[in-house]
């Protein structure tokens, strides 16, 4: 039988496109007004509100205020899915004596109570916008309502005439006896509030606030917004202009208006409230005192957490940061940070406090069992047995203290016609993390928000990569890293080593070593002593934040000490140290990512990655754990892991081998991909991915594959659609890809031409899904 020979052509789905419309638009029509059949005859249903406002002068933030208005016109009118009140129309169903489960069902997920105009509240929507306009300086407009009615149905047309806004003239604190007085005027030298403003109500809120916030770090504990007043004074201009000012409650309370200071401060490092009794031990440093039972933290060590000091100004940042680098150390549970008033009267225009600090420790030790799921980025997965144990303070000073062991087994998926690889892996590492920082010399650092923490790491690893080698891994590390804000993180390690010793390797991979040099060189350097940094800002954590962007950035430098040690110690090979080959490269990326939010669940989602490596010396290629590689769940999902590049470089066949051969010392990326809500945790995707890794070297074995002034010609495009079950903490992700250019085909004949979803054949070779835990981005 001859095969049928599908290929895509716009004739067709045009002529399906034209009956489907022509069978869809009388079912629209129909759904539509059937709903206006159930409709009672005493009601009308509400469809909508309109606001125009009329005005011949301009107004600074038009904008806003349209906006703000529209917010008030309700309640909202049912709503439509292409034309169609689905949700009403399955209201309606539901209402039958035998709905049926679909009604049911469909009214269950969309349904919506009807909103009739007799539910419309005319006058109070008036006085609503009136009040509002009042609110925001615009005094003497005018408003008025018109109802639009039809046989079934109404909407109602809102009219403003806006009246010109009142304008600031002059903003002043009328007093200067007190010293609260001359706090308050030396803030407002720093206020938001400026000539020219309109009058606005939620101005002035947020400058009480302001005020208030600032204040509380001048020492008034007890200080209240509401003791502040305004008052406006338009008797002075004809042209709507107001003065503003601003004075305290002649009633304010003596305790509200003086400034507080610390007189005592108490630490309880192991707080209970049953434990404490007769034997507890009290030491003071620096003027704190330093309560517990036995040693549970050194005091030496736990006051330079603190940055409250006696006889201090109360000032509530401190109280917040000290609060915030307490939790950070990570030993307790609770962190309470409490200020009573003291017995002591009023002295001197000041109030006194006692500062009250207790900590809760969370258990001192904990040993832990995992049985894991591990799905990683380059496409292996598998079951791993994990056992943690765990010290939280083991030299009393909040050092944590993690051994870890792990034996696991990786097998690669989606590995299309290659045989898949796997791995089996056994390893065991040691964290140690102090809480501060620990440096030969003396550092008495005072960072405000957190306390950098330094860590010291060491482990193991044996992998036996199956039918290919064995790896010995032995690495170590010494390094910072610490929050600066609640958006920056940094991560230096000045000290970094990793030695692997690659043995029991089979036939098949030295005939694949043997075929690119570069490979082999990139295995045999796998002495790696260097210094990396990573910085990261990240606003993606908010979802309600319309705009956010993330932004990180890696620095790894290896091999430039140990040629400056060779150099110093006059080595006779400056290419060895201690008769090791070692790796000498420099190497960076960044990631962009933006999100434009148009919901809480629905946004547009971007990200840009590049990433360059630099061998010199010694080296000709970066080692092989260290090179980038494109394609796979987290980068180009329409193309397997490893299966792109570098450049234009295409296999003669399919084999594993290429998955050591495809990886380059620079990676180029784009992603846009749009999220979507389905039903309940299930969301949907479409997205579209751009990119390729190239070489800074040539290498004979790969032709094609160094990067040159063309690398844009050889960029891979995919497109696809995926799906995600969201549960908050856990993502697991399904996505479905196909390619639009692959930059490995002849010139000319890169970008596909032909969708023949209809061929099996072609589904097996282009349509590449994808499973992974987690956002790709």
């Amino acid at each position: 039988m001859r095969s049928k020979k599908y290929t895509c052509s716009l004739k067709p789905y045009y002529s399906r496109f034209k009956k489907t419309l022509v069978f869809l638009v009388p079912v629209w029509i129909l759904v539509g007004c059937s709903v206006s059949k159930f409709i009672p005859e005493d009601e009308k249903l509400y469809t909508g509100a309109n606001l125009e406002i009329n005005r011949d002068f301009s107004v600074k933030g038009f904008k806003e205020v349209n906006t703000e208005l529209e917010g008030l016109l309700k309640p909202e009118p049912n709503s439509k899915i292409l034309g169609m009140r689905i949700g009403l129309w399955s209201y309606y169903k539901v209402q039958k004596e035998n709905p049926g489960f679909i009604n049911r069902f469909i009214y269950k997920k969309i349904g919506e109570e009807p909103v009739y105009l007799s539910s419309v509240e005319l006058e109070k929507t008036q006085q609503l916008i009136l009040n509002r306009l009042d609110n925001g300086g615009f005094f003497f407009s005018e408003v008025s309502a018109q109802v639009e009615q039809k046989p079934k149905k109404a909407a109602i047309n809102y009219s403003v005439d806006l009246a010109q806004p009142y304008q600031l003239a002059t903003y002043t604190y009328d007093k200067d006896s007190l010293p609260i007085d001359r706090s308050i005027r030396k803030l407002l030298a720093s206020t938001e509030i400026a000539e020219g403003d309109y009058f606005s109500l939620e101005m002035m809120k947020k400058e009480r606030i302001r005020l208030d916030e600032s204040l509380k770090n001048e020492g008034y504990y007890n200080f209240n917004p509401d003791f502040l007043i305004f008052e406006a004074d338009t008797n002075q201009y004809d042209n709507k202009k107001y003065d503003l000012f601003l004075r305290l409650k002649q009633n304010a309370p003596d305790k509200g208006i003086v400034p507080y200071q610390v007189k005592n401060i108490r630490v309880y490092p192991n707080y209970s409230s049953d434990e404490y009794g007769e034997k507890t031990d009290t030491t003071k440093i620096k003027n704190i005192a330093f309560i517990q039972n036995g040693l549970s933290f050194k005091p030496e060590l736990l006051h330079q957490y603190i940055l409250i000091e006696k006889d201090s100004l109360f000032n509530a940042k401190d109280t917040k940061l000290t609060s915030s680098r307490l939790t950070g150390i990570g030993n307790y549970r609770f962190v309470n940070l409490r200020y009573t008033e003291t017995d002591s009267t009023l002295s001197e225009g000041k109030g006194e406090l006692d500062a009250n600090i207790y900590l809760t420790p969370l258990d001192k030790r904990s040993l832990r069992a995992e049985l894991q799921g591990v799905s990683k980025s380059n496409n292996f997965a598998g079951p791993a047995l994990l056992l943690n144990y765990r010290n939280r303070n083991l030299f009393y000073g909040g050092e944590t203290f993690n051994l870890t062991a792990q034996i696991g087994y990786e097998s690669q998926i989606a590995s299309g016609q290659r045989e898949s690889l796997s791995a089996f892996e056994v390893g065991l590492k040691g964290d140690l993390i102090f809480p501060r920082v620990v440096f030969p010399i003396s550092i008495k650092e005072r960072f405000a928000y957190s306390v950098p923490k330094t860590k010291i790491s060491l482990g193991t690893e044996y992998q036996d990569r199956r039918g290919y080698y064995r790896l010995n891994t032995i690495s170590a590390s010494y390094g910072y890293f610490w929050n600066a804000n609640r958006f920056v993180y940094h991560e230096i390690t000045p000290i970094a080593l990793n030695f692997v010793d690659m043995s029991k390797t089979s036939s098949e991979f030295e005939e694949i070593l043997d075929n690119n040099p570069f490979l082999r060189q990139s295995f045999e350097h796998q002495f790696i002593a260097g210094l990396t940094y990573s910085f990261a800002f990240n606003k993606l954590m908010d979802k309600y934040r319309e705009h956010s962007i993330y932004f990180g950035a890696n620095i790894d430098l290896a091999g430039g000490g140990l040629r400056l040690a060779n150099k110093l110690l006059s080595s006779e090979d400056q290419n060895t140290f201690l008769g090791f080959n070692y790796a000498q490269y420099n190497k960076g990326d960044v990631d962009f990512r933006y999100y434009w939010r148009f919901t809480e669940e629905k946004l547009l989602a971007f990200r840009f990655f590049g990433g360059l490596g630099l061998p010199y010396g010694n080296s000709v290629s970066l080692p092989f754990s260290k090179q980038f590689f494109s394609g796979g769940p987290n980068s180009i999902r329409a193309f397997r892991i490893r299966s792109l590049g570098p450049g234009s470089f295409k296999p003669d066949d399919e084999t594993t081998g290429n998955y050591f051969d495809q990886a380059g010392d620079i990676r180029l990326e784009g992603n846009l991909e749009f999220r979507f809500p389905i039903v309940s945790y299930l969301k949907g995707a479409t997205f579209v991915d751009v990119g390729n890794v190239w070489l800074v070297n040539e290498n004979e074995a790969l032709p094609g594959g160094k990067f040159g002034r063309d690398w844009y010609r050889e960029l891979a495009v995919g497109a696809g659609i995926g799906l995600r079950v969201d549960i908050e903490f856990f993502v697991v992700r399904f996505d479905l890809a196909a390619p639009l250019r692959s930059p490995y085909l002849p010139e000319g004949e890169r970008w596909a031409k032909e969708f023949k979803v209809q061929d099996s054949e072609w589904r097996k070779n282009n349509l590449i899904f994808n499973f992974a835990i987690g956002y790709p981005f």
